[in-house]
């Protein structure tokens, strides 16, 4: 429904001029903003000789279209990565603990698809497959219009806790795997562009989380690429490194070997870390085979990686198996850390 409010009224020589602001939803369910001149044009007197009673015409001309984004009911948490927490569908904010604070989120998947299924995921009605096509102009107008909210308006101090105010990336995530996207090298392009303008390249990161699975893919690999030239980073999910640890984990069936591979070719491309969930399963913390495995996987790689985010469950899973899932307490993640970091790897804990 239009509102419509007469905001000013004046006579501007023979005119008589009125300003009415105008709201409406546009397509992408923001809030359009116009405002719009009506303008009533009487005829110019002509003098003594003139006679008669002038009939006015009215003109009305659009001034300026603007858009409120919706405001969150609520302050960004940690525990709390909606994906709709800013109204818009493909960029969302978040508090990152690994990240260090504010996480621009662009999330490629809206409609909750992904090849893996991984059991502690926190996407709700998670459901196998890929994203629909993407579009790229509406992404691109709503990455502008968070950039605006967080960096020229007061989204940082109405809607950040403190400790928190620093915008420290901008990150491929969402609610399924980013590099599905058939468009993903173009929407990688057309962020960078968008940095670019705003001269972000050298306060912010561009990241992508990946399960690394479709490096094979050449417009992946360009989009990964292209990530890696402007300094960005991947951060490439390992879990587990047997056959039956990924079955049972991600819900995928993948080879140990190929998954090397295609963490040699991603570090190859771009800055790259390892990012781990580890967690209890029926009260059990990860078997030692398993995480052997994990560390022979990494070893030979070392070199070529930038470390690993080991890190646990700080939201609850939203698949059939959370029941059986758990925290591992700090010391445990110590522990693994510590033989993570014999292999000569930098890594961070996240309990």
């Amino acid at each position: 429904m239009t509102v419509q409010v007469t905001a000013l009224a004046l006579m501007v020589g023979d005119s008589v001029s009125r300003v009415e602001l105008e709201t409406a939803s546009d397509a992408h369910g923001l809030v359009r903003l116009d405002l719009w001149q009506s303008v009533r044009v009487c005829p110019r007197m002509a003098g003594a000789n003139y006679s008669g009673r002038p009939s006015p015409s009215c003109q009305r001309r659009l001034l300026t279209t603007t858009f409120a984004i919706p405001v969150p009911s609520h302050s960004l948490r940690v525990d709390d990565h909606s994906r709709d927490s800013a109204g818009m569908r493909y960029v969302y904010p978040v508090v990152s603990r690994r990240a260090g604070g504010v996480s621009i989120g662009i999330n490629l998947n809206p409609n909750n698809a992904c090849n893996w299924r991984c059991i502690y995921c926190q996407v709700p009605d998670l459901k196998r497959g890929g994203p629909p096509p993407l579009d790229l102009t509406r992404l691109d107008d709503e990455l502008e219009r968070f950039l605006a909210w967080a960096i020229d308006g007061d989204f940082m101090q109405t809607l950040v806790p403190d400790g928190a105010r620093r915008l420290v990336d901008i990150a491929f995530s969402g609610n399924g795997e980013p590099t599905s996207a058939a468009e993903f090298d173009r929407a990688v392009t057309g962020v960078i562009q968008r940095m670019s303008l705003r001269k972000l390249e050298q306060t912010l990161l561009l990241r992508v989380i990946t399960n690394g699975s479709l490096v094979d893919r050449r417009h992946v690999r360009e989009g990964l690429a292209a990530i890696g030239r402007v300094g960005g980073e991947v951060w490439f999910k390992v879990d587990t490194a047997t056959p039956l640890g990924f079955q049972r984990v991600n819900g995928s069936r993948l080879a140990p070997g190929a998954v090397a591979r295609r963490l040699d070719v991603c570090a190859g491309l771009a800055r790259t870390w390892v990012q781990t969930c580890v967690f209890s399963l029926d009260g059990e913390a990860p078997a030692s085979a398993e995480f052997a495995a994990y560390l022979e996987l990494l070893r030979p790689l070392a070199g070529r990686l930038a470390g690993v985010h080991l890190y646990g469950l700080a939201r609850p899973s939203l698949q059939p198996e959370a029941p059986r899932l758990g925290r591992l307490g700090v010391a445990a993640m110590e522990e693994l850390a510590g033989r993570i970091r014999q292999l000569g790897l930098t890594v961070t804990v996240s309990p």
